[in-house]
């Protein structure tokens, strides 16, 4: 259990016996609670109340800092969207190619089984629990899309995951092993969807089809194989770049 420290605002002002955390560190304290709640549970299951049995805290006192459930839930959005940032990153670090990083990010054995991430966008932390959580979050951010509440929050945190894939598309291409003709930002949404819907996936498709869902999303964005001449297959009407004069 996370533990934290705060006055119970029905116990007449008296204090909990704790020494009161500062306000910052009080408001990670919760936050860090309530994305290991609504992953377990999802938002419209996950109770205000469980998140302050695991602070420690009455339920008045996270009201005291977020104000409702819907406003918690999109702070845990924004602070799972920054540690996807985050960890994209640190994890750039450790490859030697951008292609070679985006293959990690969606490869099935990176996130475990039934959509459990180890490592990979939201799981900065090496714990197992928390890459799922992400995933979990991302998908019930995806299924509250449309809710007047959370649609700006969702949104916000989508469009910043895309655009940070979207650098790293480029970077392939840039490095020769992305496909050139391929719209980065386009190609971040489709990886941005694969992901998504891991959870989905885990709960209803069968588990060996996995690797080739995420075969076939690199397939779409890996640079065309060369034909018997040695030169690259491109699409139709795709540029090429000029060669050798008399090839």
């Amino acid at each position: 259990m996370v533990t934290t420290a705060d006055t119970d605002p029905q116990g007449a002002g008296k204090a909990t016996g704790r020494t009161r955390l500062p306000a910052a560190e009080r408001r990670e304290t919760i936050l860090r609670a309530a994305a290991e709640v609504f992953a377990q549970a999802g938002y419209r299951a996950g109770k205000v109340s469980d998140v302050a049995a695991r602070v420690g805290v009455t339920e008045p006192v996270i009201f005291q800092n977020f104000g409702s459930k819907a406003a918690l839930f999109a702070a845990v959005l924004e602070r799972a969207a920054a540690e996807v940032l985050a960890s994209l990153d640190d994890l750039a670090a450790d490859f030697g190619s951008a292609s070679g990083l985006l293959a990690h990010v969606l490869s099935p054995s990176a996130h475990g089984q039934a959509g459990r991430a180890t490592t990979g966008p939201g799981a900065r932390h090496a714990d197992a629990d928390h890459g799922a959580a992400y995933g979990v979050l991302f998908a019930d951010a995806a299924a509250l899309a449309t809710g007047p509440d959370l649609a700006g929050p969702a949104r916000d945190a989508f469009r910043a995951v895309a655009a940070h894939l979207a650098d790293l598309i480029r970077r392939a291409q840039g490095e020769g092993s992305g496909r050139p003709d391929a719209n980065p930002d386009a190609a971040a949404w489709l990886l941005l969807s694969v992901l998504s819907a891991r959870p989905l996936r885990a709960a209803a498709m069968p588990a060996d089809l996995e690797p080739a869902v995420t075969a076939l999303a690199l397939q779409a964005l890996a640079p065309p194989p060369p034909d018997a001449t040695g030169r690259d297959q491109m699409p139709p009407g795709a540029p090429r770049s000029a060669g050798p004069s008399g090839a």
